[in-house]
C-alpha cells in the first residue's frame, strides 16, 4: 500500500464488524493535487478506507493466512458528501461472507455522525506462492508486516 487510509481501530468483532478511524491532514501529498484550491480526499482513497478497514476483519479471521487481501469488486457505492483535511472519518465494515479466498462486505464512512460514503464490495485473498513457490518468503514478510501494522492499529485498552 502507497497510502495507509486507516490510522487506528477502535473497535473489533472477530470476522464480523470492524470500526476504524482516519483523520485527514492537509499536509498529505495527494491533497495538493486533488484540488489545488479545494482539498478533499479522492474518492477512490474514501473507498480504499472502507477496503483497508474490510481487510483487517479478513486478516484476523484467518490468522494472517494470506499475504495478499485485495479488492475483487465494487458495487453501490455512493458518494454524499467530501472529506476536507481536518475531519475525521469512521469507516464501519461489516461481513456478509468471509470464506478462503473470496469475502464480501457491506460498509459506509461517516464524518460527525453524517454519512459521507456507503458501498458493497468484495475483496481476493491469496498467497503469492500459490502462483509461484519463488514468492513464499515475499509472502512471509508481508504478513510479517502486516502483523506488526495490525499491532499498531489495534490498541485494545
Amino acid at each position: 500500500m502507497k497510502f495507509v487510509l486507516i490510522d487506528k481501530i477502535v473497535s473489533l468483532e472477530m470476522g464480523r464488524r470492524l470500526c476504524a478511524v482516519k483523520s485527514v491532514s492537509l499536509a498529505e501529498e495527494y491533497l495538493a493535487d486533488h484540488f489545488p484550491t479545494f482539498p478533499v480526499l479522492p474518492g477512490v482513497l474514501l473507498l480504499e478506507g472502507l477496503v483497508e478497514s474490510a481487510g483487517w476483519l479478513v486478516r484476523t479471521g484467518e490468522d494472517f493466512a494470506h499475504s495478499m487481501v485485495l479488492l475483487e469488486s465494487a458495487r453501490n457505492v455512493k458518494y454524499k458528501s467530501f472529506l476536507a483535511p481536518g475531519s475525521q472519518v469512521v469507516y464501519t465494515v461489516e461481513a456478509r461472507t468471509i470464506d478462503e479466498r473470496l469475502s464480501s462486505f457491506s460498509g459506509y464512512g461517516t464524518v460527525d455522525d453524517a454519512p459521507i460514503l456507503e458501498a458493497r464490495f468484495g475483496l481476493r485473498h491469496f498467497n503469492l506462492a500459490e502462483r509461484n513457490p519463488a514468492w513464499a518468503a515475499t509472502d512471509a514478510r508481508i504478513i510479517e508486516e502486516m502483523k506488526n501494522r495490525y499491532r499498531l492499529l489495534w490498541q485494545q485498552s
